[in-house]
């Protein structure tokens, strides 16, 4: 008898789990779709009413998925909190009591259609104004509550009960290729750490590295693959600035959470999604005004701003300019730079670079030899590599933006640099790019370990955003939080002796004050 009920219940277990991992009908992925999306199977669309005034807006723009979460654990935002969403609760014969102590009837599917579409809980009391009174056609309301009977048990794509599957975009030919290379040196040895410790609650990682190719459609085509035939849990500090904005839309659509610098590039990106361990080009091209400002006489001008055409040199270019007039700049203008041209604007008594290293000397050596020894503001990680090409006569005149300095690293943190640099063969080259894969990926580490065995996207994304004081042991203290996607606001100011070739640090990292 006891080996046919050990039987039984070994049987018992393996339905459960094949039935877990029944892949979700089309009804059900109609309903996943309108769930996360606010989109009709239909294509038509669908509409919510909003606030007592019962306003019209489309169901895109709040789907249920941006407060309940897309593991329907409910988020609290704004003195808000949605509740659990999972069918046991919403179905529970004890009943349900919301959080400011009413009580209410277990949930059918026909009340849970009138509280979807009418705000109303089984008792008949109104729910919380801010919850959305969706319409949707009869179609719709049985995919979204088959959807919401599987919700709970749902895994995301990339986890299973001994792996955990993450991916990145790195380029591996063209001009980017030895960046691209060194983090995936930095990737890959920060995973074998990891798992050569034993993994995370017990589950090995495993990476997948795909090149974005050359433009924005290969780029959008490797992360599509990434996202649909790899299925990966999460992304992993990706370099692919072809990307640009399409890439925020993409993980929002497919809830997919990414840790990296992406702002380094020069294009920030907001997203809830988003962590990033770096300070953005825009956060360190403040920091250098505002040290400018306080420190230098240069408010006078004139200043020019110069840049690589690239739109994400551009954009950071132009929001540059514009703080720097709305903070009493006189003078500023921008321009274009081609190392192939003779025009070059003279008389500038300050001059901020944006984009490639070699560019950044041979401005310098132009500006030396037409008699012009301005200003020169830069963010270390775009031309640390040629900074030593840069003439003499600019000594202690260049001043570079750093996330971090040697000062920042604890010896834990220099010590497990060194290692992996030992083991994965890799020198000091392209540093910023180094410390950020390394602490996007002890960020993932310790996410994922606060998120639980029982982890989800939306509890590493919950776990990230309550990170404070983080310290990765090579960067100052990151902290995030709801609406901070930055650990780190703003950048130590550096200044060069060139004949002695000497570093001196003029500013400490402070955040800076300014908002997007």
């Amino acid at each position: 008898m006891k080996t046919s009920l050990i039987l039984g219940l070994l049987l018992t277990s393996s339905l459960h789990c094949i039935a877990d991992t029944l892949p979700l009908s089309p009804e059900e992925s109609a309903g996943k779709r309108l769930y996360r999306e606010g989109v009709s199977s239909s294509g038509e669309p669908i509409m919510a009413r909003v606030g007592a005034a019962g306003m019209l807006l489309p169901a895109t723009s709040l789907p249920c998925a941006n407060c309940h979460g897309t593991d329907g654990l409910g988020r609290p935002e704004g003195g808000v909190r949605p509740p659990e969403l999972s069918w046991s609760r919403l179905t529970s014969t004890y009943g349900q009591r919301q959080i400011n102590g009413r009580n209410y009837p277990a949930y059918t599917e026909g009340t849970l259609a009138r509280a979807i579409q009418e705000g109303r809980d089984p008792g008949n009391n109104h729910l919380d104004p801010a919850m959305p009174r969706f319409v949707l056609s009869m179609k719709d309301q049985r995919n979204l509550t088959a959807y919401l009977k599987r919700l709970a048990d749902e895994r995301d794509p990339g986890l299973t009960p001994d792996s955990l599957h993450v991916g990145t975009l790195l380029p591996s030919q063209g001009a980017l290729a030895e960046e691209g290379a060194t983090v995936a040196a930095v990737l890959n040895g920060s995973v074998a750490r990891i798992n050569k410790a034993g993994g995370i609650h017990g589950r090995q990682l495993r990476l997948t590295i795909l090149d974005p190719g050359p433009d924005r459609i290969s780029a959008e085509r490797a992360l599509d693959q990434l996202i649909d035939q790899e299925q990966v849990f999460a992304l992993i500090a990706p370099l692919a600035p072809a990307l640009d904005t399409q890439l925020v839309s993409r993980l929002e659509q497919a809830g997919i959470p990414l840790i990296g610098p992406l702002s380094l590039q020069g294009t920030a990106q907001s997203s809830r999604q988003i962590f990033e361990p770096m300070p953005g080009a825009r956060e360190q091209l403040i920091a250098l005004a505002d040290y400018a400002s306080a420190s230098l006489r240069v408010l006078q001008g004139p200043t020019l701003i110069t840049y690589t055409e690239d739109p994400g040199q551009r954009l950071a270019a132009q929001t540059l300019s514009q703080y720097l007039q709305d903070h009493a700049w006189q003078n500023v203008s921008l321009k274009a730079y081609d190392s192939a041209q003779d025009e070059l604007p003279l008389g500038s008594r300050s001059v901020f670079y944006l984009g490639c290293g070699s560019d950044f000397s041979h401005l310098a050596e132009r500006l030396q030899t037409a008699g012009q020894v301005p200003y020169l503001f830069a963010m270390s990680n775009q031309v640390a590599g040629d900074l030593l090409q840069v003439p003499n006569g600019f000594s202690r005149r260049v001043f570079l933006s750093y996330p971090f300095v040697p000062s920042d690293w604890t010896l834990a943190g220099r010590l497990a640099l060194t290692q992996l640099r030992e083991q994965q063969g890799l020198g000091g080259q392209h540093a910023v790019l180094q410390v950020g894969a390394f602490s996007s990926m002890l960020l993932l580490s310790d996410g994922m370990k606060q998120a639980g065995r029982d982890a989800s996207r939306e509890k590493l994304i919950n776990a990230l955003e309550g990170l404070h004081d983080f310290d990765t042991g090579l960067t100052p203290r990151l902290s995030f939080g709801p609406g901070r996607r930055l650990g780190l606001n703003g950048a130590h100011i550096v200044t060069v002796d060139l004949p002695d070739q000497r570093f001196y640090l003029v500013a400490p990292y402070k955040p800076i004050t300014a908002t997007p």
